[in-house]
């Protein structure tokens, strides 16, 4: 399928498509949306624009996919705004939805302090990105849902993705916004048990795999639903998502000037949340401030000590930026009080006829949890095995971060190489660069992000044309 912009002649456009860089966007989650949005606000000159996905409609990707309409966010409105240097665009546009300000009466005149549904979301992307290209008669874009297997680089300096289509043309510039990876259609976190398992189960009985908001959120679904069985949710490290405050928490963060090792950062932020309480103030605050100085921390650190915070501190670093709206963090609270649902720390093994195999923390002895539900709400790392991943790395046109979350990348999602150069024209926007760039999985990071790359973008195609 391919759309013209506003007004756009579709003998002129298509003329032109073979004279104007061609750019390619593989994704069409959050990432792969966001970008295309700053490109097309961003480069002020004509260009061919093609999304690949295997999936034919648009999503917020892994880390927004959810069952149900309802499912609330845990970023409020006022960080979720996919305009650059305009934090108030989400709101405006809330404020501007007379359906939503009917239902919302109590946060008028804004909206900015509340979380709204990932539905409601998404809606305001994908109307953005159709204002965009609307505004735009001199671009053309154009959907592929042929997964892409391989980048190759070609004569010229171009790039040959390789797919289901063998017509695909070259581009000029290749930007990966898979997210946690692409998946197919209809791929979902839920296994199908066999008939026998649910006659061995002596009660319902569901397992949730996944210590991160998707867990939470699955849960609370399933008690929406009427689901009234006993649920255990299997957590490798035993952590679950903290609590927002009730009302924002603005950033603070101590002036002094910050630690160089693992241990004095992690006993300074230590005692800048106590010192921040003991303020009146809220542990939150410090979290918030800390994304400021985040990346600057994490690249002064040595690589010894990365893989020390990768291996120990992560998922507690997790589950202090990653919070639950108060109100569905209260609901938690009270299934673990009252012991519908249990937490067990350890790892989930492979999948019997009657459950789920599982080897508690601390022991190596294996235990059977019987189950006639089990459903992964686990966010799944960057694949680097991928195929797609793998045409990268072994072309040399990318190498993995230290950790191996992901690539290795700088500010602007450009890949590095091993001595310490990009490939001109290749991006990887978002979560792909999280071993790199901490927090790339929030909204914010990401639209700073894709607009960067909008910026390179248009400046080595038209050097001669500011961008906007």
């Amino acid at each position: 399928m391919t759309v013209q912009g506003l007004f756009s002649a579709r003998a002129n456009a298509a003329a032109q498509i073979s004279a104007v860089p061609r750019i390619a966007i593989v994704g069409r989650g959050f990432s792969g949306m966001m970008t295309a949005i700053a490109l097309m606000k961003t480069v002020r000159a004509p260009f061919h624009l093609q999304l690949f996905d295997p999936n034919s409609s648009v999503s917020g990707g892994q880390a927004l996919a959810s069952a149900r309409s309802s499912t609330i966010l845990n970023t409020r409105v006022r960080d979720l705004s996919v305009s650059v240097g305009d934090n108030d665009d989400f709101n405006d546009w809330l404020c501007s939805n007379a359906v939503f300000r009917a239902a919302v009466p109590a946060a008028i005149p804004g909206f900015r302090q509340i979380f709204v549904p990932k539905e409601i979301f998404s809606d305001y992307v994908y109307q953005r990105f159709s204002e965009a290209l609307a505004a735009r008669r001199d671009i053309t874009v154009q959907v592929c849902n042929d997964p892409v297997v391989a980048i190759r680089r070609s004569h010229g300096n171009r790039f040959l993705l390789e797919s289901a289509n063998p017509a695909n043309p070259l581009f000029d510039t290749v930007i990966l916004a898979t997210g946690y990876g692409l998946t197919a259609p209809d791929a979902g976190g839920e296994d199908a048990s066999p008939v026998r398992a649910q006659r061995l189960v002596a009660r319902p009985h569901a397992v949730l795999l996944g210590s991160g908001i998707r867990v939470v959120d699955q849960l609370l679904q399933l008690r929406d639903s009427g689901y009234a069985g006993q649920v255990t949710i299997i957590s490798r490290r035993g952590f679950l998502p903290q609590s927002h405050t009730p009302n924002s928490a603005d950033p603070v963060f101590p002036a002094e000037a910050l630690p160089q090792s693992l241990p004095e950062i992690v006993r300074f932020i230590r005692e800048a949340c106590r010192e921040a309480e003991e303020a009146g103030r809220s542990w939150q605050s410090v979290m918030n401030g800390l994304r400021k100085h985040a990346r600057s921390l994490w690249r002064a650190l040595p690589a010894r000590h990365k893989h020390q915070f990768n291996r120990h501190l992560r998922a507690i670093y997790d589950s202090h930026r990653n919070r639950l709206p108060e109100a569905m963090h209260l609901r938690l609270k009270r299934e673990l009080a009252e012991g519908r649902t249990v937490l067990r720390r350890g790892l989930a093994g492979r999948r019997g006829l009657s459950g789920l195999f599982f080897t508690p923390a601390g022991s190596t002895a294996e235990e059977v949890i019987h189950a006639e539900r089990i459903i992964d709400c686990r966010c799944q790392a960057p694949d680097l095995s991928a195929p797609l991943m793998q045409s990268l790395l072994s072309a040399g046109l990318a190498m993995p971060d230290e950790l191996s979350l992901g690539l290795a990348v700088n500010a602007r999602g450009e890949p590095f190489l091993e001595d310490g150069s990009t490939v001109a024209g290749l991006f990887a926007v978002g979560p792909l660069g999280l071993g790199s760039l901490p927090d790339i999985d929030l909204v914010p990071e990401i639209v700073s992000q894709a607009y960067a790359a909008a910026e390179r973008v248009g400046e080595r195609f038209y050097p001669q044309v500011k961008a906007v």
